[in-house]
């Protein structure tokens, strides 16, 4: 058995819901690497940039229509023609612009992916994310006027040790949007994420150990 399949495991003994996704963050590893846990029949990868999921996924998902990939990371507009082609989920909506330019998009490509828009909790300024104030108003414009799916909340909380606190505001703002799924949650914190009820967990050095 190989070691990745033994650590996924062990992460997935640990969850005790069944509406909980793990998402394998494969970034910077080789497709043969990512392989023995795609044997074992796991679905979802989450990947940090476009031009290396192309590369890495493209040949696979000609034959494994189920695989479902995930961008986890920052999108430039000027990326999101191929993004749209590529991934089944953007966990990264984060502006205006880059929501009309993925709304024109989908209608050019008759294609619906699935988007969680990612929130700045910590309002911390080297960090993408919408900004608490303005989540309202950008939810709105994206689900009522674009017409995008928006599955649900997307952050990553500042390492200040109030992990908890960060989660918690996610979860009750998830929840006054009436949205169903909340991406957040990593290797070290995961498990205070599931205690507010996240659906997509990211999760890589755990894994698939540390990146050097």
């Amino acid at each position: 058995m190989s070691i990745i399949v033994d650590r996924f495991k062990k992460i997935k003994s640990n969850i005790n819901k069944d509406n909980v996704n793990i998402i394998a963050v494969s970034k910077t590893y080789s497709l043969d690497y990512i392989k023995p846990l795609i044997d074992h029949g796991h679905l979802h990868f989450g990947e940090n940039k476009v031009q290396e999921a192309d590369s890495k996924w493209k040949s696979i998902r000609d034959t494994r229509k189920d695989l479902k990939i995930h961008l986890i990371g920052k999108l430039q507009t000027n990326k999101a023609k191929r993004a749209l082609e590529i991934f089944d989920y953007i966990h990264s909506l984060d502006n205006q612009k880059l929501a009309d330019t993925l709304c024109k998009l989908e209608k050019v490509k008759s294609k619906k992916i699935n988007y969680f828009i990612q929130v700045n909790v910590g309002m911390e300024s080297q960090k993408s994310g919408i900004h608490p104030n303005e989540l309202d108003d950008f939810y709105s414009y994206c689900s009522k006027e674009l017409k995008l799916n928006i599955l649900g909340l997307m952050a990553i909380p500042p390492d200040d040790g109030n992990q908890e606190k960060h989660f918690k505001y996610l979860y009750e703002t998830n929840l006054t949007l009436g949205l169903k799924h909340l991406s957040m949650g990593m290797s070290a914190d995961y498990n205070i994420a599931l205690k507010y009820n996240s659906t997509f967990l990211r999760i890589g050095s755990s894994i698939f150990g540390q990146r050097s």
